[in-house]
């Protein structure tokens, strides 16, 4: 089971693609064109037929974690005219091509895919997520599933996420609540980094553990014990915020299973003709069609 992130790519390609392909309308398609890239190497490197989902982000502002805490991701600009139609255009390419997409305003697309792969190990499926966000490893909870970077070309299982990070994936939005998180806005606890925070959850394994015995931390090896235990007990309520912005909601009503990819004749010239209408490249075009004809 394949679970894309598919606004993390897309957002990967709008800053790092050049402005070179427009619409006749005069709107930017790098973005777009970035990401239909993308999509045909996934394609072209998981096999015929495989179980593929697409989650989209649409709730900045609008998440349920907005409720919990107003500061979320409050830093976060909402996407320009350009870019919203580039948003909007890469979700009409997935679904071109027969790909089952999910998003809404309540949650963002972590908590679509934290759901999905929840399904899907119910049903004995291994999963991977197709990402480049740390977050997602918190669902490297089988040793059969896997955290893959399909542009960097890098895999890795929940050991190899545990060697990175010092703590395994079920620990990690522990992690993340004790060091916080700039990019989501998420506040840590000061003066807890990385390392320390690695210390505590090898330690006490959970907050919830941590809870019982914060008088103990200032006792644990690690650079400045002492006022780490101090601000864990004045931040505690804190703590308990933050852990609800960095958990991920595997319980997304609504959610079922995705279809596996097929990618009919009508779908693929469906596909094309949007793109050749939009002004894209020839050159991508054809890349479609070979993609999409060796799966069949």
């Amino acid at each position: 089971m394949y679970l894309l992130d598919a606004s993390i790519y897309i957002f990967r390609a709008y800053f790092s693609m050049p402005d070179r392909w427009f619409t006749p309308q005069g709107m930017p398609l790098n973005a777009v064109y970035g990401y239909v890239a993308t999509l045909l190497d996934l394609i072209a490197q998981i096999g015929p037929q495989p179980l593929l989902a697409a989650a989209f982000d649409e709730s900045l502002g609008t998440n349920f974690r907005n409720e919990i805490y107003p500061g979320y991701k409050a830093s976060r600009e909402l996407p320009d005219e350009a870019l919203a139609f580039q948003l909007k255009a890469c979700r009409q390419v997935s679904e071109d091509l027969g790909i089952s997409c999910y998003a809404g305003p309540r949650y963002e697309a972590d908590d679509y895919i934290a759901t999905l792969a929840t399904i899907g190990r119910e049903q004995g499926y291994a999963v991977t997520v197709v990402t480049r966000d740390k977050d997602l490893g918190q669902l490297l909870r089988k040793p059969q599933d896997r955290w893959w970077d399909l542009s960097a070309s890098s895999e890795i299982d929940r050991h190899a996420f545990y060697e990175r990070f010092g703590v395994w994936p079920e620990q990690f939005a522990d992690y993340l609540t004790l060091v916080g998180d700039n990019v989501d806005d998420i506040p840590g606890v000061q003066g807890i980094g990385p390392k320390s925070a690695a210390t505590l959850l090898q330690h006490f394994e959970s907050l919830d553990a941590l809870a019982g015995a914060i008088d103990g931390v200032a006792d644990l090896p690690m650079r400045g014990a002492a006022g780490a235990a101090t601000r864990l007990q004045e931040g505690w309520e804190q703590v308990l915020v933050s852990r609800q912005l960095a958990t991920l909601h595997s319980e997304v009503e609504g959610v079922c299973m995705p279809d596996r990819l097929s990618i009919s004749e009508a779908q693929r010239d469906s596909l094309t003709s949007r793109l050749a209408a939009w002004g894209l490249p020839s050159a991508l075009i054809r890349r479609v069609h070979a993609a999409t004809r060796a799966g069949e």
